[in-house]
């Protein structure tokens, strides 16, 4: 009797080993690009998918039930983040069998990660009733160190005031420039925070806000150089429109003798007579 057990309960450890050795026929994965994000950043990732079953994926379109969906919790306690909306994670996709396929995904536009703390992000696929699930990915939401400050006030919208925040962070090792920005008064809405790109802090970044509506920042991205970065600012928008790099007015004269000593070939030397020397 002693003996049955004990060979019923070798044949449950073997079922079972041979349960986790069979590959999962699919396979999905997220990546996200950073490993912390600033304050209101959207979050951005890819969403890998690999289909080594028989059947095709078809996700987003109204005759099919599969989705992707990514999953947040709190890394403190393991809480599950509750969504903010119901519009998909990716867009509509087929995938055939023996395909993969990769897809860009915000997962800022779903979640509320106002709140500063570790997160983790799961992706799930959901295929004819099971549950494909990757692995957790760790991100810190940071709440950035403050550069400068300004107001934009509209003559047409009466009581709106848009506060902007030029933040700093280090990124892959290197300082970075933010912009933030949010509403207050008449609707407070919130934009999403913008990676301007690398500083450095030898000058103290500027922010100046124009009457047509531009928001123009100003920051030092080299040892000659400056990036002058231009936002179009609405009461019902704010949009990224143009980076220019413009060269330090204290080392742009120098740098420009330099290159035209270059293409002259240099300054060739004179001969005088010793008695012109006088």
């Amino acid at each position: 009797m002693m003996m049955k057990r004990m060979t019923i309960v070798v044949l449950v450890g073997v079922l079972s080993c041979l349960a986790w050795a069979v590959p999962s026929e699919i396979l999905v994965d997220l990546r996200l690009d950073e490993t912390s994000y600033v304050v209101g950043e959207r979050v951005r990732g890819v969403v890998e998918v690999r289909n080594m079953g028989a059947t095709p994926l078809s996700v987003g379109y109204s005759n099919s039930t599969d989705r992707v969906l990514v999953e947040v919790y709190r890394a403190s306690d393991r809480y599950q983040v509750d969504r903010s909306g119901n519009k998909p994670f990716v867009s509509p996709f087929r995938v055939k069998s023996n395909e993969g396929l990769k897809l860009e995904l915000f997962l800022g536009d779903h979640y509320d990660f106002t709140s500063q703390g570790r997160f983790l992000a799961r992706p799930v696929l959901v295929h004819n009733g099971m549950r494909y699930e990757g692995l957790y990915r760790a991100f810190d939401i940071v709440p950035g160190m403050p550069v400068a400050t300004a107001v934009q006030m509209f003559s047409n919208r009466p009581g709106l005031n848009r506060v902007f925040n030029l933040l700093h962070w280090s990124r892959r090792g290197t300082e970075h420039l933010f912009l933030k920005a949010h509403d207050e008064g008449t609707a407070d809405s919130r934009w999403a925070t913008v990676d301007i790109g690398p500083m450095m802090r030898v000058t103290k970044p500027t922010i100046s806000i124009m009457t047509g509506g531009e928001v123009i920042v100003l920051h030092r991205n080299g040892p000659d150089s400056f990036c002058r970065s231009e936002f179009w600012s609405l009461p019902n928008a704010l949009d990224f429109r143009t980076r220019q790099m413009v060269r330090d007015p204290r080392t742009a004269g120098q740098q420009s003798v330099q290159e035209m000593y270059q293409q002259s070939g240099g300054v060739k030397p004179t001969s005088h007579p010793w008695w012109k020397f006088w």
